[in-house]
């Protein structure tokens, strides 16, 4: 990083039903001082030797910052059985061990304890469900997408960076991230903290590429 280069942070979630938030969440992070990507703005960096997949994920793993929004609607690839582009971003944002601010609607979050109430807990759990057409949640992958984001497989004294903040109205989005993002100089701080040892990290995104 440089001094006179700004922080960027990564957008990430679906777009439908919530583009008036999405814009908002915009004008909020530039007021701050952020470079901000965002597909729904036409921001992300785009190479036409790549494709659309390809673009979202090396813009995460390119970003300084990820902020992923967990909605009810799971966005693309959800007719061919493939993960959406959200869903990948999340994943390669957790893969990498980004700098991650997480939140999770409230139909999401309640979709999963009503479920494992009726016991069918985890992914394998809700897999052979039947999902009918219904205006809360298009598709039961988003659940999986929280419990990734919460890092759910491992045990909880051993999860760091499972925050998930839950949220139900667009002011309950803008409160966190005000909180989480005001404060440019102490996240410019933890930025350069978290990369001083930057053979490190090199070397173990390097491992983390080579996974099968």
């Amino acid at each position: 990083m440089t001094n006179n280069r700004k922080l960027t942070v990564m957008v990430s979630s679906t777009v439908y039903g919530i583009e008036e938030l999405l814009d908002r969440i915009y004008t909020l992070l530039i007021a701050f001082g952020y470079e901000v990507w965002m597909s729904h703005k036409g921001t992300m960096p785009v190479f036409s030797n790549r494709s659309a997949l390809e673009n979202c994920l090396a813009a995460t793993e390119k970003c300084d910052l990820f902020l992923g929004l967990i909605t009810p609607h799971y966005g693309s690839s959800k007719e061919d059985g493939n993960l959406s582009f959200t869903h990948q971003e999340l994943l390669k944002a957790i893969e990498l061990n980004k700098p991650r601010w997480l939140l999770a609607h409230d139909y999401v979050v309640f979709s999963r304890s009503l479920l494992n109430c009726l016991g069918h807990e985890g992914k394998d759990g809700r897999k052979k469900l039947p999902l009918k057409k219904n205006p809360i949640i298009d598709d039961l992958r988003v659940i999986d997408m929280y419990e990734e984001a919460i890092l759910s497989q491992k045990p909880l004294r051993k999860r760091q960076g499972n925050w998930v903040q839950k949220f139900s109205s667009p002011d309950d989005v803008f409160l966190f991230a005000t909180a989480q993002f005001s404060r440019y100089q102490e996240v410019e701080a933890f930025v350069r903290e978290n990369l001083s040892d930057s053979a490190h990290i090199a070397k173990t995104v390097k491992d983390l590429r080579g996974r099968p």
